[in-house]
């Protein structure tokens, strides 16, 4: 496909992943239009503390365990996907704090991935951990996006839209995206709860205990549940009590703190890794199910759309994120 071209392509989708590849492309001088009908920041990617963390997802989460190397090279994309976008990469790593019997746990699970930290003052330190702030990132990515000549359209991407396109990028979260891609059955949603809360850590490192994390911040971010297999966006408490109990546990001083819950569903494949590349239905690509590393991944995620649009080399990490690799089986 050739770019000078002008070549008309849509997404649907303005989470990370949706705003990324279509940022991507509008760099890469094709003629993008960004479909979504949430209002800015009303989809899964807000509800999120914005983690470009690898070792920490190996570490755990089993799902993610086997693929540290692959998160990594998708971190070490970011500091040039965010050139010139005025977006801060905080880099101050991790913290993980709790009882001897569970970080001596903990740190053997580094050692056996050959992941370096340091026990620091009762704590372990992991500094190759980064992270944005999620609501912030998404607002640069759209207006980056726009400001290279790309159009929003403030509703959902359907079939009719398909001939107006040479191709559409579908990066629709946990929805079916009206049925367009088959491959999309693979797909399981995982609703997802995260406290906000009024105080708490401002700055400084993630801080990780049993269950639970504390992300600094103006609102500190205290997550998160995954509960495989809901969609529905309810509160519920029965899950959110636990995560603040054990984040007054890391710090006694969120006990007097007005917590707010947010809520988001993502989508997740069998093996935690996105669907990436041609559907069989021609002119559809899918680039969704990221699980929970959805920042995380978008920049290779969208490098990747870009190469099949493209027709260039997707590069090493094609086949593990292949987008048909569940329904060839």
């Amino acid at each position: 496909m050739e770019t000078k071209l002008r070549a008309r392509v849509a997404v649907a989708g303005a989470g990370a992943i949706g705003s990324a590849v279509a940022l991507t492309l509008a760099r890469a001088r094709f003629d993008v239009t960004l479909f979504d009908p949430s209002p800015a920041g009303d989809n899964a990617s807000s509800v999120a503390a914005g983690m470009l963390a690898p070792v920490a997802e190996a570490v755990f989460d089993p799902v993610s365990t086997p693929h540290l190397a692959l998160l990594r090279r998708a971190r070490d994309l970011w500091p040039a996907f965010a050139q010139g976008l005025g977006l801060e990469i905080l880099r101050d790593g991790l913290r993980i704090e709790g009882e001897a019997g569970w970080l001596a746990t903990i740190a053997a699970r580094f050692e056996a991935l050959g992941a370096p930290f340091q026990r620091l003052d009762g704590a372990l330190v992991d500094a190759e951990d980064w992270r944005i702030e999620a609501r912030p990132a998404l607002a640069a990515l759209r207006a980056a996006f726009q400001g290279l000549g790309g159009r929003f359209e403030p509703r959902a991407f359907t079939p009719d839209d398909l001939p107006a396109f040479s191709a559409v990028v579908l990066a629709t979260g946990a929805s079916d995206a009206c049925g367009l891609a088959p491959e999309l059955k693979a797909l399981s949603p995982i609703k997802g709860q995260i406290l906000r809360a009024d105080r708490g850590p401002a700055t400084g490192p993630v801080i990780r205990g049993e269950g639970v994390y504390i992300c600094p911040g103006e609102s500190p971010a205290i997550g998160a549940t995954m509960e495989a297999g809901r969609d529905d966006l309810t509160v519920d408490s029965s899950a959110t009590d636990a995560l603040r109990a054990a984040a007054i546990r890391l710090r006694p001083e969120l006990a007097r703190a007005v917590l707010t819950t947010e809520v988001g569903v993502r989508a997740a494949t069998p093996d935690g890794l996105p669907l990436v590349g041609w559907s069989a239905t021609p002119g559809v690509m899918l680039a969704v199910g990221a699980r929970r590393n959805g920042w995380l991944l978008a920049p290779l995620v969208a490098d990747l759309a870009a190469s099949y649009l493209k027709d260039d080399n997707p590069g090493p990490d094609a086949a593990s994120l292949d987008a048909r690799r569940f329904s060839r089986t």
